[in-house]
């Protein structure tokens, strides 16, 4: 007998192969017209949905699913998912930490560099006609430089591993607490991280309890020679803040994967586009072939030990 699966994210055909194999009857979302309705046809039918931090699931779209017993996430994060309405349920909840921790340290290590050395300025003014002798822009090293990371989880580390093997830098972090055996300096206060570095990169998960943590005075304290890198979430970088202090060049310039307003289009992608300062990509610093397969592998263990009767690989905690 297969097991229902609601996909309320994109998947890949080797992601439904996989599945299929394994004795999964995958309904996949993104063939309605929109997410309710996709929730709502399956009704009965699903036992396991998967998504994504961003997407989640809602206690309203659990309703429509009576049969509902477990929820992953194909990525670390899960902010969106209801875990109040999933432990009064019964819902077991797993994500997949640590499958695209790799593509998305380099993703951040790329958009420093691409920002720092103005990387687009420079392909635009040579597609322009332009070349060496003309060109007039400063562009700084981070070879022994402070770099500071909001947010030294799994991929935070990956970075500083990164920065500071590869590129002798000095680093710092700022968490809600310090992390136990880091050799690395923490700083209680994200201002004090942002005023001692030269580049901060925000690692850090989105949620309630760090939107807008990097607001226009940390931006003010990262300084007119700061540059800042966002490949955690949107919602983590006050967007007005930030545009704001590139137009006015109270910092030097920026690489962001994430804006806050996803997964729509941002509603200041546009305005944030006129700064010539900026590199933004569109939420892919973790894809790559390798981290699509570990996500599929680490997926499949999750509901096979549990529909198995056995631990999840990496179950959520309800209590934090």
């Amino acid at each position: 007998m297969t097991i229902g699966v609601l996909a309320l994210v994109g998947v890949t055909p080797e992601r439904v192969a996989a599945l299929t194999a394994a004795g999964y009857a995958v309904r996949e979302g993104k063939t309605y017209a929109n997410r309710r309705d996709a929730v709502r046809e399956a009704a009965d039918t699903v036992r396991a949905v998967l998504t994504n931090g961003r997407g989640g699931l809602s206690g309203d779209e659990m309703a429509l699913l009576p049969n509902l017993e477990i929820v992953c996430t194909g990525s670390a994060g899960y902010e969106a998912v209801d875990l109040d309405t999933a432990r009064r349920r019964g819902i077991a909840v797993a994500n997949c930490p640590d499958t695209n921790a790799s593509a998305v340290a380099d993703s951040a290590m790329m958009l420093l560099m691409a920002a720092t050395r103005h990387l687009l300025q420079a392909d635009r003014f040579v597609r322009a006609g332009g070349w060496q002798e003309q060109w007039r822009v400063d562009t700084p090293t981070i070879s022994g430089k402070r770099l500071g990371i909001l947010g030294l989880g799994t991929i935070g580390n990956r970075i500083a591993h990164r920065a500071a093997r590869g590129f002798d830098m000095e680093i710092g972090y700022h968490n809600r607490k310090a992390v136990t055996g880091s050799s690395y300096r923490y700083f209680a206060s994200l201002i004090e991280l942002a005023t001692w570095a030269d580049f901060l990169i925000c690692a850090a998960p989105g949620g309630t309890g760090t939107r807008h943590l990097v607001n226009a005075d940390v931006l003010a304290a990262l300084g007119p020679q700061g540059y800042l890198v966002n490949i955690g979430r949107g919602t983590v970088v006050d967007t007005q803040a930030l545009i704001d202090a590139l137009r006015s060049k109270r910092m030097a310039g920026a690489g962001l994967d994430v804006l806050d307003g996803e997964p729509s289009v941002p509603p200041l992608l546009p305005e944030l586009l006129q700064c010539d300062n900026v590199v933004v990509t569109p939420h892919v610093a973790g894809r790559a072939p390798e981290a699509r397969t570990a996500a599929t592998a680490m997926i499949l263990s999750n509901l096979n030990a549990y529909f198995a009767g056995k631990p999840l690989l990496s179950p959520v905690s309800f209590t934090g």
